[in-house]
């Protein structure tokens, strides 16, 4: 019965306490709040998650990397062993690689070899909008699902790069498998924010040498 207590109380405070900062971790307020690109594709969204980070590089320094993104391509930039794990078959790119900067509209960006996004928007240099789910055998998607990368430029010269989640049920038990999940969608996240930071950050500096 203490167990039950102890870990009743231990999702009463992640709820309470740390979910909130999860899904908006390193946003402003302002940033969480504001329209990004593609928000017209799921008018009512059940779940949002706004992340965000400062990048010491310019706009057009850190989209390469964005462009990139899916696996067999430049990968996720977050914890590939762990999404190897579950047969994701992800390899971060270190390198800009040019056969894979020409994503447009309708292009297909791969989480796992056999499970992909659909790219549902772009405005190339500022705005990539990804949509779809993870299907469940034969059956319906129970939920409609957007994940959007935006750029906005700093008077600093540095970027700030937002990444948006937002979910729309199909289906009531569908907060019973999304909610859970995006504790694990926050650890890889911020994996991935950093990861593109590092990774265009580095560029940048070769570039001043």
């Amino acid at each position: 019965m203490r167990c039950r207590y102890v870990i009743g109380g231990a999702a009463a405070a992640y709820v309470l306490l740390a979910r909130p900062r999860h899904l908006r971790w390193g946003a402003t307020d302002q940033e969480a709040d504001e329209p990004l690109a593609g928000e017209d594709l799921i008018a009512n969204a059940d779940l949002t998650a706004t992340r965000a980070i400062t990048i010491r590089a310019s706009a057009n320094q850190v989209w390469p990397w964005i462009a990139q993104l899916g696996q067999g391509r430049g990968g996720f930039y977050s914890y590939d062993f762990l999404e190897n794990l579950v047969g994701c078959d992800i390899h971060s790119a270190d390198l800009i690689v040019p056969a894979w900067q020409d994503v447009v509209v309708g292009d297909e960006v791969r989480l796992a070899p056999e499970v992909g996004l659909v790219v549902a928007f772009l405005e190339r240099g500022r705005s990539l909008v990804l949509r779809g789910g993870i299907p469940m055998g034969n059956a319906a998607l129970p939920y409609d699902f957007t994940w959007a990368f935006a750029l906005r430029d700093e008077a600093d010269e540095t970027t700030r790069l937002l990444v948006r989640e937002r979910y729309a049920y199909t289906r009531p038990w569908a907060r019973l498998l999304v909610e859970p999940a995006e504790a694990v969608s926050f650890v890889m996240s911020q994996k991935m924010l950093r990861g593109i930071k590092d990774r265009a950050e580095r560029t940048a500096a070769l570039h001043e040498i």
